[in-house]
């Protein structure tokens, strides 16, 4: 019983830690329409940010300075935030598949960065001895995971809070305004570059937020804990969840995540050890399946709020008091 406790807690950590990348990319996607399947980059960002600033020194690279945990969290929050900033300003007067070819570079770039920069990342052999918040505890697993868990569960919804409120605000409908009709925001004055470059930076500070809870969680971070799987996976959680709501975004991670851990559980009792290699590509099919399943009978996922245009060609509304200059 104490065990099965402690693997749910284990299991609730980590999908809480996808909640937070969904939440962000729930901001960029679901909230302003930003297509952005670099979010990969923005995570690794986050993680090595926070190592960098909070491991102890190491003669075989840089950083390792030390610092409090919450000093790398909110270190990892500037940087990703300011990483997203320039991202967007470089590539958001593209569109769709165009934006979504760039964001995607970025995080290419920046996977193979940390790939190859020895000294400032540690390259292919990564980051180690990352603090651990109650590191005192390990010894005590079950101790050691309820504890990590209170304080993810309590950043999560701190996040999730701040996002609802964001979205109500006259911000969010704004961002609401441009991705339903963006001529008719742009002609109330609104400057939609503006507010994407806010949203997208955001949204990557969350990301980046999410990869440092990551790193401080595991202890150890590497170059494959970053590759295209990890986009796959958080716009899975995205959609299942429904693009546009905040509550999708979490009940959706922690849904496929239970989906991808079962599935991986359930082909390592299958299957022989030398096939379970092969059989890992079962976990995609099983995702895939669920996908097709939940859109055929929910199209907008569990919660989606999207709304469609409406076929007459009307302009989306913007809140009366928002026509005002496009700051």
């Amino acid at each position: 019983m104490i065990d099965l406790i402690g693997y749910g807690a284990f299991f609730l950590t980590t999908a809480l830690i996808f909640s937070l990348v969904t939440l962000g990319l729930n901001l960029q996607w679901g909230l302003t329409g930003l297509f952005n399947v670099g979010l990969a980059g923005f995570v690794a960002i986050g993680a090595y940010t926070s190592a960098l600033l909070t491991t102890p020194d190491d003669a075989a690279r840089l950083g390792g300075f030390g610092l409090p945990i919450l000093v790398g969290w909110l270190g990892a929050m500037i940087v990703g935030g300011i990483a997203a900033a320039l991202t967007g300003m470089a590539t958001l007067r593209l569109r769709s598949d165009y934006l979504a070819i760039t964001t995607f570079g970025v995080a290419v770039v920046v996977q193979l960065v940390a790939l190859n920069a020895q000294k400032l990342t540690g390259g292919p052999f990564g980051i180690g001895f990352i603090p651990r918040p109650f590191g005192s505890l390990a010894e005590k697993p079950l101790l050691f995971n309820l504890s990590n868990l209170a304080v993810v569960a309590a950043v999560t919804l701190v996040a999730y809070l701040a996002l609802e409120h964001l979205s109500r605000s006259p911000w969010g409908r704004v961002l609401k305004a441009l991705r339903e009709d963006e001529r008719a925001a742009i002609s109330l004055g609104k400057s939609a570059r503006f507010y994407r470059v806010q949203a997208f930076a955001v949204g990557g500070a969350i990301m980046a937020l999410a990869g440092a809870l990551q790193a401080h969680f595991t202890g150890f971070i590497a170059p494959d804990n970053y590759l295209p799987i990890l986009t796959f996976q958080v716009w899975v959680m995205l959609i299942v969840g429904g693009s546009g709501s905040n509550l999708g975004a979490v009940i959706g991670s922690i849904l496929v995540w239970g989906i991808w851990a079962g599935s991986g559980t359930l082909t390592s009792v299958l299957f022989a050890p030398e096939q379970q290699a092969r059989a890992a590509s079962l976990q995609i099919v099983a995702i895939g399946v669920m996908l097709c399943i939940i859109l055929l009978i929910r199209p907008n996922g569990l919660f989606g709020d999207r709304l469609r245009r409406p076929r007459s060609g009307k302009p989306a509304k913007v809140p009366a008091g928002e026509s005002g200059s496009g700051s």
